[in-house]
């Protein structure tokens, strides 16, 4: 509950912030994160508003999304500047695979993020104990356009399954939280960093529970998708969770195009490698950003990333 109270004083700070307006002159930029219930919004708001501080020459504002397929869209439409996605929507954009009919050629990663884990979701009294029991059932995969939704259809298929056997249903962490608590579906997957409020609030005041994801079939997914990791749930990550529980897990970057000014690269950079404080004062998550990570990116990283790195 630590975070949610930190994301409460947060909101609280950005909406002073906003209060106060923009100078004239500025360059306003966004960037591109997710709905409220996950840790984009949050972590993407803290973000925005240390760049505006430093930057005197740009306003920065985080915008609620349906996640990472449309950040990469609304990005390569000139609509966004900046995006939280995962490295699985990173990859297929650039290489026009999966919801890509055409290639983003000049997406770019800026900064990595934290992992996202896979949280599978079932009520209480479900009878369920992995996605391969899901088939017939009505399942949430995420809002159209995320991440989660991209993960789910992996996840599915690596248990034989696709969305002719489930009914899908396309629902935000916070709606896939209070949809099981009414009964409404019979599971949620989510992907997505913990602890996350949505998870938080399913397993506490619905008494939720999580399934497990077996390592072999992560591990097989990786032939296809290899930006897929054997993970883990800590043991009291979440109410009802006593054991470490075995998931899959996919990283999260910050993207922008080729043509993004470098200064804005630099300032986000310097934000992550000197301000991380700031950050982690909002969401726990970010405690688990990791700047090397930019050695192994899953896509081309930005020239201004890679002079960045280059100088340090």
């Amino acid at each position: 509950m630590k975070t949610l109270w930190k994301q409460a004083v947060f909101f609280l700070a950005v909406g002073v912030l906003a209060a106060g307006g923009c100078g004239d002159g500025q360059q306003f930029l966004s960037l591109g994160t997710a709905g409220t219930g996950g840790i984009y919004y949050p972590l993407g708001g803290a973000l925005a508003s240390r760049m505006s501080l430093a930057d005197s020459t740009r306003q920065y504002t985080a915008e609620v999304s349906g996640g990472s397929v449309e950040n990469i869209n609304r990005i390569a439409a000139g609509q966004m500047d900046l995006g939280m996605v995962l490295a699985v929507t990173a990859y297929q954009a650039q290489r026009g695979l999966g919801d890509w009919e055409e290639a983003v050629p000049g997406l770019r990663i800026l900064a990595p993020l934290y992992p996202n884990l896979t949280h599978v979701m079932v009520p209480r009294n479900s009878t369920d104990t992995g996605i391969g029991d899901l088939a017939g059932k009505r399942v949430s995969v995420g809002p159209p356009g995320s991440g989660t939704e991209q993960m789910a259809r992996h996840l599915l298929a690596a248990h034989g399954l696709s969305y002719e056997d489930v009914e899908p249903r396309y629902l935000s962490f916070s709606e896939s939280s209070s949809a099981l608590r009414d009964g409404a579906i019979d599971a949620a997957v989510i992907s997505v960093g913990y602890p996350a409020a949505a998870v938080l609030e399913a397993t506490t005041t619905a008494g939720v529970r999580l399934l497990p994801i077996d390592p072999e079939v992560v591990t097989s997914m990786q032939e296809e998708h290899p930006y897929y990791t054997v993970a883990e749930i800590p043991a009291g990550a979440y109410p009802g969770v006593d054991e470490t529980l075995q998931t899959a897990a996919v990283h999260n970057w910050i993207v922008g195009m080729d043509t993004l000014e470098d200064e804005v690269v630099e300032i986000l950079l310097d934000i992550l490698a000197n301000d991380r404080a700031s950050l982690e004062r909002v969401h726990d998550m970010a405690t688990q950003i990791d700047l090397a990570r930019l050695e192994d990116p899953p896509i081309l990283l930005h020239a201004a990333t890679e002079r960045w790195i280059s100088e340090r």
